[in-house]
Order: C-alpha cells, then structure tokens, then sequence
C-alpha cells in the first residue's frame, strides 16, 4: 500500500485529504492517506475577527472518520526529502516516524509580525484559535477595569483586510463583553504605514471603506510605523504616544516555517514555488498547496494567503498527489475570478470582483454575502462519506 502523507489540517490541507479520498475511491488505488495536524480541529480563521471565538473551530474527526483518513495529531518537526519520511512530535512527547511515497505540505501561514520592543508582551493577535481566544478573554476583562489606565482605547496595527475587519468590529465586541454605552464611549485608533487606508482597493472600493472607518469614529493614523509597545501605552514613529492597554497586530502572514525543511525556491513571503501540478520542482514526490505555495491562479495573477485560493488549491493538490500515485493524469491548478468580500461592521460590508476590485455591492446586501461566506461557504462539509467526498471533488464547470 502507498503512503499519501498531508501536513496541515487547516482549509487546503484538509481539502487535499477529501479530494484524494475521493479520487483514491474512485479509480480503485490502493493507498493509506494520512493528515498530520496539531489540532484536532479546523479554525474558521477568516471569522477570528469576529465576537466569540470560541465558536469558531469544527472538529476534523467526524469528516476523516467517515472518509478513511488516518489522523495524526503531532507537530512535524523535520521533514527527510532523501528518506521520504516526517519526524512527529505527539501530545504525549514522544517522537514518531512516518514515511511517505507522497507528499503534501499545506501548513499554511503565520503572522508577520515585527521586530518591535514589548510587541511579543505586551501586544495582541487574532492569528490562530488561541491568540484570538486569549484576546478576547483580554477584552472581556479590560472593558470591566475602568481603574486601568488605557482601558477605554483600543489600538489595531495594520489595515489590510484583518485590521479594517477587526477595527469595524470592536464596538460590537466591546458591547457585547460591557454594555452599548462603554462600546460607544471606546477611542478605536487603526495604524496604517503607508499614506492610506485601503490603498490596495483604489478608487471607489476605498472610498465606502473609509466611509464605514468614518461613521464608526475610528481614529485613523496613516504614515505612522509603531516605535514601541508597553504595558500602557504605543509609541508611535513619529514621536507620539497613545495611552492604550490594547494592542492587536494585523500586519500580515508570511508562510509556515516548516516550508524551511524544503529545498527550493522561495518567494518574499517564505511560500515555496511551485509548477501548475503544486509539484516543488526541485524536490521529488512533494507538493506544495494553499499558503505556503506561490502558485498561478491564471496567466499572470499568483494565489493569495486566502481561504478563498486555499480550499480549492488544496483539492488540486490532493488530486494530483493521488493521481501521481495511481499513475494517472494530473491536472494544472487553475483558479480564474476573485472576489473580495470586505466586512465592514456596523456599516455592512464590501464586495468586490476582479484583481482590480470593481465593487459590486455595498453596505446591507454585501453584508448577505458576506454572512452567507461566513457561515456556510467556508465551512467543511458534514454528513455521510459519500456527501463529504462529493463535496470536495474539482467542480468539473468552474474548476473549483
């Protein structure tokens, strides 16, 4: 029997486990496939930015117990691309080894966070499932210490997508963990480095996003970079201070350190570059999916760190890894049409089309889609072996 082996149980490793199960079930292949992941859940992490996080995660058993994939909970430490095979850290502190015939790597990615005195003590995330939860349990405590200096002044770093999420948010949460007088009477401030927020977006985009910034009284520092961050107070670049007890970063991702363990090329955001089959070209029998492979979604667009590019990135590179097993034919990943669905709190949301970001909707109907992206579309599927498997299979019309 051949080994599939996957490492990552977020949204395109766990796509790269179901569509191989589906494939293996249906061209008969003889081969055990097994999904390493520290957590026995998945995080619905594009949703960390929003109230109770402890919500926010689905156990993986019930999906790879009903489709016949082996589960190991560990941490990789190594990985041998002579030897073909992983050393696993389990719960227990022991040490395993576990060989494969292939590889896929979908561990995804980590904040980018910079090299800034007190960031690490004293700042806060919305990452991963623990760093949302241990901010949230801080905003829960914080909004009760009125005796605490900076308790009513929430600072956001970065506004990329995440930061404008979270900063539209923060009067919901801050109600919901006090009262609507506490969150109205909140100082929100969103630190951006460059000279606008939303630039990415351009024209009419980023202008419906600072007029949702606006409404909520968001105090928006642009051109400003973060000098330091205490316990009570962020320095700012330009010589000022804001007494805050809240500090989120925001700044971005950069792929998983685990893409270290590969020989090969890189990019600028450490994700390993990969062919139109997600093969790591200089590496035999390893492939590469969602946040830690440069890929081509078309003709001259790469994939972004996204759920949208990485669930369907995963199937591809579950199908191929399978199919390579089985000696069958491989299929180029391909992924035309992005959309960007902006939440925009208390304003509603933004959806945007194409990589120049024409908006599409706004405000009330956007937040529809949005909800619908959030609550449904996202969400690994449930019920029986043969729903589940065909739920992850390539969509033979949108190649999704």
């Amino acid at each position: 029997m051949k080994k599939l082996l996957i490492i990552g149980g977020g949204f395109a490793g766990l796509s790269a486990a179901l569509n191989a199960a589906h494939e293996i079930d249906l061209h008969g292949g003889d081969i055990a496939v097994t999904l390493v992941s520290d957590s026995p859940y998945i995080t619905i992490r594009p949703r960390l930015y929003e109230p109770s996080p402890v919500t926010l995660r689905e156990p993986l058993a019930p999906m790879l117990d009903a489709t016949g994939i082996d589960f190991v909970q560990g941490m990789v430490h190594a990985i041998d691309t002579g030897s073909h095979q992983v050393d696993i850290g389990r719960t227990d502190g022991t040490t395993i080894q576990h060989a494969y015939d292939q590889l896929i790597l979908a561990t995804g990615s980590v904040l980018r966070q910079p090299d800034i005195p007190g960031i690490e003590k004293h700042a806060f995330n919305i990452d991963t499932f623990d760093a949302a939860m241990a901010f949230d349990d801080h905003l829960g405590n914080i909004v009760k210490a009125t005796d605490q200096f900076g308790h009513n002044t929430f600072v956001v770093v970065g506004a990329g997508l995440t930061g404008i999420e979270l900063a539209t948010e923060m009067r919901t949460r801050i109600a919901i963990h006090a009262d609507k007088e506490t969150a109205e009477g909140a100082h929100i401030v969103l630190i951006e480095h460059s000279t606008q927020v939303g630039k990415a977006f351009g024209g009419e985009a980023q202008s419906i996003i600072m007029d949702a910034i606006n409404a909520d009284r968001i105090d928006v520092r642009t051109n400003a970079g973060v000098a330091e961050v205490g316990p009570n107070t962020i320095s700012l670049s330009d010589g000022s201070t804001i007494h805050t007890a809240t500090v989120v970063i925001t700044t971005g991702m950069r792929a998983s350190p685990l893409t270290e363990q590969i020989e090969g090329e890189r990019d600028n955001l450490g994700r390993l570059i990969v062919d139109d089959m997600l093969r790591v070209a200089s590496v035999p029998r390893v492939f590469a999916t969602g946040d830690v492979a440069r890929a081509l979604v078309d003709d001259q667009e790469f994939a972004m760190m996204s759920c949208q590019h990485g669930r369907t990135m995963g199937k591809y590179a579950g199908y191929n890894a399978s199919h390579t097993l089985m000696g069958l034919e491989l299929r180029a990943y391909r992924q035309p049409g992005y959309v960007t669905c902006l939440d925009l709190g208390q304003s509603g949301a933004l959806f945007t089309t194409g990589w120049d970001r024409q908006v599409e909707s706004s405000g009330e109907e956007a937040k529809k889609r949005k909800r619908l992206i959030n609550t449904e579309l996202i969400y690994p599927p449930r019920g029986t072996r043969s729903e589940i498997l065909a739920a992850m299979r390539i969509d033979e019309i949108t190649g999704r």
